[in-house]
């Protein structure tokens, strides 16, 4: 399957704090950015994120574009099944409830993630703040390990 990437990536990527809360390495960098060298992942994906393969655990960071930018990235990762994938906390778009209906557990960051820029300084807060979404049982142990970074929402069993 091919998938489309609408946009352009913005250069800003996680903090190592949001890692070390995890404790947990992932077999899978599935957006990796060039100055982000302490994502805990055993390799990376080496040029086009939402085509080459994906196995095991995944961290995903994607390039967040425009409107609806993230929306093959969260449809690949929940294909996937297995990780942790970190968006804006757009609660009212259509992309984030459908996420939101599809992960396991969904922790709410705050207070915002300053996120680091392209030479690897700290940002300005941000406009957003951010949710990680986790599938699978380790994605579940990742968030659960990191649940005071914020607010740790369990899906409910139907």
């Amino acid at each position: 399957m091919s998938y489309e990437r609408p946009g352009k990536s913005d250069e800003w990527y996680t903090p190592k704090y949001i890692f070390d809360a995890m404790k947990m390495t992932f077999d899978l960098d599935v957006a990796p950015a060039p100055c982000n060298d302490h994502v805990p992942s055993r390799r990376n994906v080496s040029s086009d994120g939402l085509n080459e393969p994906w196995g095991g655990f995944v961290w995903m960071n994607p390039p967040f574009g425009p409107r609806n930018g993230l929306t093959p990235w969260l449809e690949r990762f929940f294909l996937h099944g297995n990780g942790v994938a970190l968006t804006p906390d757009r609660t009212s778009a259509p992309w984030w409830q459908r996420s939101a209906e599809r992960a396991d557990v969904i922790l709410f960051i705050s207070p915002k993630v300053q996120f680091i820029n392209g030479n690897g300084e700290k940002g300005k807060s941000p406009a957003n703040g951010t949710t990680l979404f986790a599938v699978g049982e380790k994605g579940i142990a990742a968030l659960n390990n990191a649940r005071d970074l914020g607010v740790l929402l369990w899906r409910r069993q139907r």
